[in-house]
């Protein structure tokens, strides 16, 4: 019998040499670093087709998140899909809050921050119209940018699993309500909400997913993809970033509590980024089965949109799989692909 000391180093090795490996082959879709500015790093993927779409894409990532569940590995990544596609991809990493970040609100990311990202692309790509692609979060901050810059250079915009309606967040709501979480009392003592709690959050929503993913993981040990694949994700949902503490106190107040996107929009810097002044084109796509956004939080989307051309597109799966994973790859990312193609030319 092999001591259960030998066993446990040789599973520790195997792990990391996994985990090497999976580093070695996540976010490796060609790309150049194009604009810095304190943590934010904004990137643009290198062409691969002879012929690009006009109209650039800058896809916007949630605060808490890391941008990798876009570019996962090769065959598995989405700005791979649409480099290949023919499209001209830009992204915006926001980096990870230090503390002095702690001051950092929406309007910093809406009127400033994104605003300069999209300066950014313009002038490189030589292009004055622009795709702006949000996802989760990402998505609440794009569309209040385009609410707001409802005359600026958007030309389409693409929101994935987004919400807008604060009382369909029910979880977050209870948790600031009924178990007398105090944003106020949060942001002053702590600065930053540190990332052990946006993933304790996280996890509350689906309390039973850590054990379900760890079976479904035991039933497929003996294939080497699906287990890299799976350990991914689950990798990438662990990396939650803090939460840069003034954004966190005005959407727990202004969003989820009070619900002012959907009564009138929120003000930024002045302007009433009233959903209704969004005329652009417009596809929100979201997951049938979204623990993270339902869709009594993300149903009011293209309803309360100005835009003439808009659909809402509801997908199988779930927050993440939305946008990676063999579904993604197969339903997801084909139909935005078409839907893009017919509006950047």
């Amino acid at each position: 019998m092999i001591p259960l000391k030998e066993v446990v180093t040789e599973q520790r090795s195997a792990i990391a040499a996994l985990e090497a490996e999976m580093a070695r082959e996540t976010a490796v879709t060609p790309r150049e670093l194009l604009h810095a500015r304190g943590t934010l790093r904004l990137y643009h993927y290198l062409p691969q087709t002879g012929e690009v779409y006009r109209t650039p894409l800058l896809i916007v990532m949630s605060l808490v998140s890391t941008p990798d569940i876009f570019d996962l590995t090769p065959g598995q990544s989405f700005i791979e899909h649409l480099v290949r596609a023919g499209f001209d991809v830009y992204l915006i990493d926001w980096g990870t809050p230090r503390i002095e970040h702690a001051g950092l609100g929406i309007e910093d990311y809406v009127a400033d921050l994104l605003p300069d990202c999209v300066a950014q692309v313009q002038q490189h790509s030589g292009e004055d119209g622009i795709t702006i692609v949000g996802y989760c979060l990402g998505g609440i901050l794009a569309s209040l940018y385009a609410a707001r810059e409802n005359r600026g250079p958007l030309r389409n915009l693409l929101l994935l699993a987004t919400p807008v309606n604060g009382e369909g967040m029910v979880m977050q709501r209870k948790l600031l309500t009924a178990q007398g979480l105090d944003p106020d009392e949060l942001v002053d003592s702590l600065g930053n909400i540190p990332s052990s709690m946006v993933e304790s959050a996280f996890q509350m929503l689906r309390p039973l997913q850590k054990a379900s993913g760890q079976a479904t993981l035991l039933n497929n040990l003996r294939d080497p993809a699906f287990v890299k694949a799976h350990q991914r994700i689950v990798k990438w949902g662990a990396n939650a970033l803090p939460f840069p503490g003034e954004a966190f106190r005005e959407l727990a107040k202004d969003f989820v509590l009070n619900n002012r996107i959907v009564h009138g929009g929120l003000t930024v810097r002045g302007v009433k980024c009233d959903l209704g002044r969004i005329r652009v084109p417009l596809l929100h796509v979201v997951a049938e089965h979204d623990h993270v956004v339902p869709r009594a939080a993300s149903s009011d989307l293209v309803r309360l949109v100005g835009s003439r051309d808009k659909q809402e597109l509801v997908i199988k799966g779930g927050h993440v799989s939305l946008i990676a994973g063999v579904g993604a790859a197969t339903r997801t990312w084909p139909t935005i692909v078409e839907w893009l193609a017919h509006r950047s030319c």
